[in-house]
């Protein structure tokens, strides 16, 4: 019996170009390869509240004394095999979040935001050599949420009957450069977690994470080799055929073996 080539599935009929649809179209999206960023630790950072319950009552002192509290956090893309991946905090092993925090009352929003993320994500002694305070390309916000009471619960509206929010949280997307050094605090990792992984997956992310390949869908986008070169487009060439994207640990968490953690041993 004889084996088919991979040469003898193409077919000889070139592919049917059609006519241009980006109409009304955001600007393409250029992302780098995982591996042109380095990754380090950084000093803990304990978490502020020891329960939901304290961080709810801390939310309700501020909401007395400032109003609505203002909330940013990033959506940092960059791709491995062709895939888009989002670069993300979990904590305590269990609890994932997008770099970014909560504004001081007297912060202005950009500036604020860029200041929480050089918390989370800005390098620290050597690793932070040639880095500069707030070096983030803030781009377009991509969702805005909403906390109507002093519970848990947040929605892409404002509830009918709610005239007062307590909390609004805004989702942008930031630009990542060409390279750039990232340092996590040791209680946490940073994972980059594959669209594939997120979507619809609201039981392991939640509803606002697991928003996120819609929120991105607007963009195309160009996927660059670490030699600069453009190797695929949105639409275009897909991953390997072996490669099945999932979460991977860049760094960060206490006593984490990186190969056991990404199934590389």
């Amino acid at each position: 019996m004889s084996t088919i080539t991979p040469t003898a599935l193409q077919s000889s009929q070139p592919p049917i170009i059609p006519l241009d649809f980006n109409a009304n179209q955001p600007e393409t999206i250029r992302l780098y390869p995982l591996s042109n960023y380095t990754f380090g630790v950084k000093e803990t950072q304990p978490e502020e509240d020891p329960s939901v319950l304290a961080r709810l009552k801390r939310l309700e002192e501020h909401y007395q004394a400032h109003g609505m509290r203002r909330t940013c956090e990033g959506i940092l893309v960059c791709h491995e095999h062709n895939h888009p991946h989002i670069l993300m905090l979990q904590i305590a092993n269990a609890f994932f979040k997008l770099p970014g925090d909560y504004l001081r009352p007297e912060d202005d929003e950009i500036e604020g935001f860029k200041a929480r993320l050089d918390e989370r994500l800005a390098p620290v002694g050597s690793l932070g050599e040639g880095n500069k305070a707030g070096d983030w390309e803030v781009g377009d916000c991509l969702a805005q949420w909403w906390r109507p009471n002093f519970e848990t619960f947040m929605y892409p509206f404002v509830p009918a009957h709610i005239t007062r929010p307590k909390e609004c949280k805004k989702l942008y997307f930031i630009q990542l450069p060409q390279s750039k050094v990232l340092s996590v605090p040791k209680n946490m990792k940073l994972l980059a977690v594959p669209l594939f992984e997120l979507y619809e997956n609201t039981q392991r992310y939640g509803p606002q994470l697991s928003a996120i390949p819609h929120l991105l869908s607007r963009y195309n986008f160009e996927f660059v080799n670490e030699d600069g070169e453009v190797v695929a487009k949105t639409p275009g060439t897909g991953a390997p055929d072996s490669y099945v994207p999932r979460p991977k640990v860049l760094a960060g968490g206490d006593d984490v073996d990186m190969k056991t953690e990404n199934g590389t041993h």
